[in-house]
């Protein structure tokens, strides 16, 4: 699931576990999968802390949701963001929520959401603990964020081999993709196969999304989840022809399956 539908979304963020500098990377990444309906930020305004966000708001139409920490030690812009999600869950204006919080107190909202039939994109840092990330049916890490499209396709994959080197062995691939995606990606692709051992590429992805919700070709270096399976030796590419100009279907398998 590299795309999903054009969803409306509400965009909900806490301010006290995102950077500031994120957000205009935040919102060009969320314009990806729908349009913003709502775009609120909670947190406790009166802190000196969040004084560099007042620009960051303005650029990007993002209202902010004052909420005051009435006791110490307790975070009560959770409890706001919650109550919000679920007003505007029954409002039933959107598709869609982005949750955009490292915090793992969110976890149960995703939850909800999802049973309530929303789609639930979380964004949030790799600190982001696990409960969260697989609550939502995407994560995706502040880090990858904001880096530019032209820099990824600039560096030429270094699984890339200049003509005349040593083919491959079977299982040796990009130095940048950890042995448990390649795994990952051969059982995936074996469980939509068929007869011939080939699977449609966009169909492998959306399986992928669902097993690992953070799960994203930019995690390794890689702009589209294609460039990322050709830098795999043991895995083959078939491009095939649609009968439309510059438009091809794409399939991949396991080399051991032929």
């Amino acid at each position: 699931m590299e795309n999903m539908n054009d969803l409306r979304l509400a965009v909900l963020i806490d301010a006290d576990n995102v950077p500031y500098s994120n957000i205009k990377g935040v919102m060009e990444e969320i314009a990806l999968y729908g349009t913003p309906t709502f775009k609120r930020i909670y947190g406790d305004w009166t802190k000196p802390t969040l004084s560099g966000w007042k620009n960051v708001l303005l650029e990007n139409a993002i209202t902010p949701i004052q909420q005051y920490n009435y006791t110490t030690g307790k975070n009560s812009t959770d409890s706001a963001m919650i109550i919000d999600a679920m007003d505007i869950l029954y409002s039933g204006k959107v598709d869609g929520f982005c949750i955009v919080s490292s915090d793992s107190d969110f976890t149960r909202l995703a939850t909800r959401l999802r049973e309530a039939g929303m789609k639930v994109i979380g964004i949030g840092e790799k600190k982001t603990p696990s409960p969260f990330i697989v609550a939502c049916d995407k994560f995706i890490y502040l880090e990858i964020i904001g880096k530019s499209d032209e820099k990824k396709e600039a560096a030429p994959p270094k699984a890339r081999k200049p003509k005349g080197s040593k083919p491959h062995s079977e299982h040796e691939s990009d130095d940048r993709i950890p042995e448990d995606v390649i795994k990952l990606l051969s059982v995936t692709i074996s469980d939509l196969a068929d007869d011939s051992g080939w699977a449609f590429l966009g169909e492998v992805g959306s399986l992928i999304q669902k097993k690992r919700p953070d799960f994203d070709s930019r995690n390794y270096g890689f702009n589209k989840l294609t460039p990322l399976i050709k830098a795999i030796s043991q895995f083959e590419i078939d491009e095939r022809d649609t009968g439309k100009p510059h438009i091809k279907h794409i399939y991949v398998r396991n080399r051991n399956a032929k």
